[in-house]
């Protein structure tokens, strides 16, 4: 499969020039601070028992790792903002100081591996799947016409570097096209999803 078969149709995977595709913003409470921890205890009793997958359990610890510069297994404000945002989590100022404020025991502006994994893992269990293929679906919809179109295809496959063949684009979306209009629209791309 080629890389731009991998990121048209893996939703979790689609995005262009490496940049992150997923986000979430953390909620603020009345007082305007983050009410993440407690958020995060309610949800979890509403919800049933999810689990990540190996591959994104691997995911968090290379992202910590990578923002871990000193190797000290802890990561401070920076280091914690940009890891989760690698990880595709847009979190703001404010929560990121509220994470640290929760999970620092040390006191030293730092937390540890097992906390942040904590927090992400949350955080990426609790995604709407339908809204992250929606995400995907937007990030190769850049004339918002509501489609993927060849010439969306394209700029995809020309933007992560993929030489593929105007006939390779063409199948790919013949292949999906269930109203044969020769585009994709957001059910034919839902349903690519979730199959």
């Amino acid at each position: 499969m080629s890389q731009l078969q991998v990121v048209t149709w893996e939703a979790g995977r689609c995005c262009p020039a490496g940049e992150a595709t997923t986000r979430r913003t953390m909620s603020d409470d009345s007082e305007g601070t983050s009410s993440l921890k407690s958020d995060m205890l309610d949800r979890s009793k509403r919800r049933k028992k999810k689990e990540l997958s190996e591959e994104q359990k691997h995911e968090i610890r290379e992202a910590f790792e990578l923002f871990d510069t000193d190797k000290d297994n802890e990561i401070d404000y920076h280091e914690l903002k940009v890891s989760m945002r690698a990880l595709g989590l847009e979190v703001k100022k404010v929560d990121v100081l509220q994470i640290l404020k929760d999970y620092d025991r040390e006191g030293n502006g730092k937390i540890t591996f097992d906390d942040f994994n904590e927090v992400v893992t949350e955080l990426i269990l609790e995604r709407d799947p339908k809204e992250e293929v929606m995400k995907a679906f937007r990030l190769f919809d850049d004339d918002e016409s509501g489609k993927i179109s060849l010439r969306n295809l394209r700029r995809v496959a020309r933007e992560i570097g993929e030489n593929t063949s105007e006939e390779e684009l063409r199948n790919m979306i013949d292949t999906f096209d269930a109203d044969g209009d020769g585009e994709i629209n957001q059910e034919e791309f839902l349903s690519i999803m979730s199959d």
